[in-house]
């Protein structure tokens, strides 16, 4: 053999004896067969056999069955971002003519996927009062194939009754898909309460370390699951392995950081709520949440995800006082070990359900940082905002 083709070609290496408790890196486009009559019949490998490196490496299937257990569904696929594990999923099961009911309260990129695609493709878009199963009652139709459901919601985190509205849409022959991306399966599990999908963006708490961008869709039906197999592969879509491994290692902490996270948050939560510039705070944990009684009946523990809503005289203040902060950064998504703030708008997102508070909302992830830290540097956003909101001399004494 000539060094040019020795430089090529890797000689087998015996595996027998090495054993590693993190999952190897596979990484393969092409994946060779020991005979041409094994090439031909590839087909008969199954739906979780290996033939060429977009269907799946050993890395991509170890974190696959690793989801699949948690969210206890008979299959997972990955897909590059928690979005795409939307989008996918409901591209799989709907046709024109068919109709889908999605939340009001959804995460807004699915709104305008909804609102600019489905809609161009001939789908009947819905969007529905999330906190009212009675009206996926009245909406339903026998053109109904997908109910979409997200609890809590994004930004205002309103709780869904999800067993109630999966009893409705399974009567009516529509199938249930929900992101449970706020609760990760560790808190709760739609398939147990009758979703038939559940999507997850592993980008946050999975992952957890906001430097990977990943989605998952998980089904309860072996069916559907063969079903959006064949959707991923039309549309030619994959995720690295070299991602699948950081979510991997991400996923063996991701216990300790929600229960650290839920528990920290729980303690900002009762400080700002005596604060004189809030006027809500939104964390379905909460006993006076209007959601709680489903988050309790439901869901193991909370979140590090919440959302403030500030009186109307603090409004205009909120921008400077945030460039106050010092451990908190100012960014999108959650679920990383950095505790992050992000001002949301929200009334150009309801349709369904009309938002009554300030437009403006503000979402809170807290991260790992040690409790007291955050609470000094909320301290500091406070005592701006409460500073600047506060009426001059002039309005105290009614002059």
């Amino acid at each position: 053999m000539n060094d040019e083709t020795r430089c090529v070609i890797s000689p087998p290496v015996e595996t027998d004896g090495f054993d590693s408790l993190g999952v190897p890196i596979y990484r393969a486009s092409t994946i060779p067969f020991p005979d041409a009559e094994s090439y031909d019949t590839r087909h008969l490998r199954g739906d979780e056999g290996y033939s060429y490196g977009l269907s799946g490496t050993p890395t991509t299937r170890a974190l696959e069955r690793k989801i699949t257990a948690l969210e206890q569904g008979v299959r997972t696929f990955l897909v590059p971002s928690g979005q795409a594990a939307i989008s996918i999923a409901i591209l799989s099961f709907i046709a024109a003519g068919d109709r889908i009911l999605i939340a009001d309260t959804v995460y807004p990129p699915l709104r305008d996927f909804a609102v600019r695609d489905l809609a161009k493709f001939g789908v009947d878009v819905v969007f529905y009062d999330p906190t009212a199963p009675e009206e996926v009652e009245r909406l339903i139709t026998d053109r109904t194939r997908i109910v979409w459901a997200e609890s809590p919601g994004s930004t205002t985190m309103e709780m869904q009754d999800i067993a109630r509205i999966s009893e409705i849409a399974h009567r009516h022959g529509a199938l249930v898909g929900c992101d449970n991306t706020w609760a990760t399966p560790l808190n709760f599990k739609p398939l147990a309460h009758g979703a038939d999908i559940v999507v997850e963006a592993l980008t946050k708490y999975f992952s957890g370390h906001s430097d990977v961008l990943m989605g998952s869709i998980t089904l309860r039906d072996a069916g559907a699951a063969r079903t959006v197999k064949d959707t991923l592969s039309r549309l030619g879509v994959g995720v690295s392995p070299d991602d699948c491994s950081l979510v991997l290692r991400g996923m063996e902490t991701m216990a300790v950081r929600l229960r650290h996270a839920a528990q920290v948050a729980r303690d900002l939560v009762d400080w700002i709520a005596g604060q004189p510039t809030v006027a809500e705070i939104l964390y379905p944990p909460l006993p006076a949440s209007p959601g709680h009684a489903l988050w309790r009946r439901d869901f193991r523990g909370g979140s590090g995800v919440f959302s403030i809503v500030f009186k109307p005289e603090a409004v205009p203040h909120v921008h400077a006082a945030l460039d106050t902060l010092k451990v908190f950064a100012i960014g999108a998504s959650w679920g990383g070990t950095r505790s992050l703030v992000a001002p949301m708008r929200v009334r150009q997102f309801r349709t369904a359900r009309p938002w009554t508070g300030d437009d403006l909302v503000l979402r809170i992830s807290v991260g790992m940082e040690a409790a007291s830290d955050l609470m000094e540097d909320l301290s500091r956003f406070f005592d701006c905002l409460n500073g600047r909101s506060a009426p001059g001399p002039e309005a105290q004494s009614g002059a």
